[in-house]
């Protein structure tokens, strides 16, 4: 049998721990080492460095990790794919070359391209296509010992080099689905080892100060085992796979470029500790599509916190309102809101908790309506207005900010390409078959058992029974929910309808909300559209990338069954 092929990330996005890199090089064996550095509202900073430097536009902090490591992985024998060539994947492809033959290390490099479409939508900072994995498949057979990409789907850094090594076609459909289902364990690093992780008060202290990163143990068949470099912190249990398996996903087809990998047929097992083994992954082919991401300058935005001690906070916030609306009458930004924060307590002993919060969002397609004007307004207020008139921080002159959209074209409009070290350049076609995206029948909730029929009920949190995890996909926002055992998951299968989950978060009550149903993981996932507006770069709301929705539906009280506490 051939031997599995250890996989690690080293970074989840642009941002992540600086020494990851050196920490997974040192920590065991590997043979690979992955790190995606790429969101959507990374493409959008990156297209903005390139505004002013037309060199620029890739992860700068992954060449200066690789002037730490390039050598020690070298030494080692891993192979590195990492997507940190965000616009310029060869502007990146060529500074570690240089860096290369500034510290003498005999690494050949390669790098893909074809994701940038920005040319073909005028107006928009970056437009890029989410590639699959054969092109870094490519690079690696040709012997490629870094391989740098631009836009390519998270689980593409491992469906890559499993390809590669494996030599799969592109048609073993369910072995590319098990190598796209680890990716997207692995995709975000330290939250498949308990960072992040609904249950964390169960664990002790010292666990979470520094989860190690993941890596998996990938074979020939698609399986996979999910673990971490021993003596690392964190853990790796079924818990923190399920979290991360539903994170930023949607119904049970999840679909990329190189296949759609069917979440309804992963079978996960404890294998020891720190040990998940992944199983049974069901795939299918590819839509005809390739989603393109859209990043586009939306407006300005400037806000004002105003704070608001002690009493009569309802009638202090009403004054203030009234007062910025009138002074910013005569030139009213497109789009103005309020929302008052009521982190306040009665007779509290700190000033901090005896003060609520008044936030002002405006946004508007010119910086002045949201910029000197505001300011203003806002500023002289100071000696006119409610009594403790103070703000968090005086307002400024407005910043612009980004608005996401997906479109989506056909698989051989985009030029998919391997750049080779050597210069040579080889075609990535697109697949030979597709099939167009389709939801899978709901299954039918679980029988709910005798002890759990009509009895004692106790009004608790959510949180108590089930976890969670939420994210954002362009403007719509995700929730998993998962229960950790059968008798939880057939009381929340019943009670967590669409309708349930609307009345726990009255936000998504005029939105639609879909509901998908996943059995083999005990979990529902809920997508809820327009609740994030034009995507993270817009800051709509609060909670922009709906990172803790999750827990505050976890926080929402309801009847529970007394036999589940």
């Amino acid at each position: 049998m051939t031997a599995p092929l250890r996989i690690g990330n080293a970074s989840g996005f642009y941002g992540d721990r600086f020494d990851a890199l050196r920490e997974m090089l040192t920590g065991g064996e590997l043979d690979v080492l992955t790190g995606d550095y790429l969101a959507e509202l990374t493409m959008l900073i990156l297209a903005r460095d390139r505004l002013k430097d037309p060199s620029a536009g890739y992860a700068r902090t992954f060449l200066r990790q690789l002037e730490e490591c390039l050598g020690l992985a070298h030494e080692r024998g891993v192979k590195i794919v990492a997507n940190a060539g965000g616009l310029n994947p060869a502007g990146l492809a060529g500074a570690v070359r240089e860096l290369a033959g500034r510290l003498g290390v005999p690494v050949r490099v390669a790098h893909v391209e074809g994701d940038d479409l920005t040319a073909r939508y005028p107006g928009s900072l970056a437009a890029h296509a989410y590639l699959g994995g054969f092109g870094i498949a490519a690079c690696l057979r040709e012997g490629a010992d870094v391989v740098v990409t631009g836009r390519v789907t998270d689980a593409a850094l491992v469906t890559g080099p499993a390809a590669a090594h494996f030599g799969w076609a592109e048609t073993e459909y369910d072995r590319l689905a098990g190598a796209v289902v680890a990716g997207h364990v692995l995709e975000c690093g330290t939250q498949a080892t308990g960072g992040n992780y609904a249950f964390f008060g169960e664990r002790p202290p010292g666990d979470l100060l520094r989860p190690g990163f993941p890596l998996a143990e990938l074979r020939e068949d698609g399986s996979s085992v999910i673990t971490k470099h021993p003596g690392t912190g964190g853990f790796v249990d079924a818990g923190t796979v399920t979290a991360q398996l539903l994170y930023e996903t949607g119904g049970a087809r999840y679909a990329g470029p190189d296949v759609t990998a069917r979440l309804d047929t992963v079978r996960l097992t404890q294998d020891g500790p720190d040990r998940v083994r992944i199983d049974g992954v069901r795939g299918e082919a590819p839509p005809p599509t390739l989603k393109v991401g859209l990043n586009r300058l939306g407006g300005f935005r400037n806000e004002v916190v105003f704070v608001l001690t002690g009493l009569d906070v309802e009638a202090k916030a009403d004054l203030v309102k009234e007062q910025m609306t009138g002074a910013l009458a005569t030139s009213p930004p497109a789009e103005t809101r309020w929302d008052l924060v009521r982190t306040d307590r009665p007779d509290a002993d700190t000033e901090e908790t005896a003060s609520a919060l008044l936030r002002l969002v405006v946004r508007d397609p010119g910086q002045e309506a949201v910029g000197r004007s505001l300011s203003g307004a806002a500023i002289e207020l100071a000696l006119a207005s409610y009594p403790g008139f103070h703000v968090m921080a005086p307002p400024g002159k407005g910043a612009p900010y980004g608005v996401f959209e997906d479109v989506y074209v056909p698989h051989g409009s985009v030029d998919h390409v391997a750049v080779l070290h050597d210069g040579r350049r080889i075609p990535v076609g697109p697949p030979h078959d597709t099939a167009a995206l389709a939801d899978v029948p709901e299954p039918e909730p679980p029988e709910v058992p005798e002890p759990l029929e009509p009895g004692p009920a106790r009004r608790a949190p959510l949180g108590l029974i089930a976890g969670a995890r939420s994210g954002d996909k362009g403007g719509n926002a995700n929730v998993g929910v998962w229960a950790r055992d059968d008798d939880a998951w057939r009381w929340l299968a019943h009670e967590l309808t669409v309708e349930r989950f609307r009345e726990l978060i009255p936000e998504a009550a005029a939105l639609p909300v879909t509901r998908h149903v996943l059995p083999r993981l005990r979990a529902l996932n809920f997508v809820v559209e327009s609740l994030l507006g034009e995507g993270v770069a817009a800051q709509a709301r609060f909670d922009p990338q709906a990172k803790a929705l999750g827990e505050w539906l976890r926080s929402r009280h309801l009847d529970i069954p007394e036999a589940l506490l």
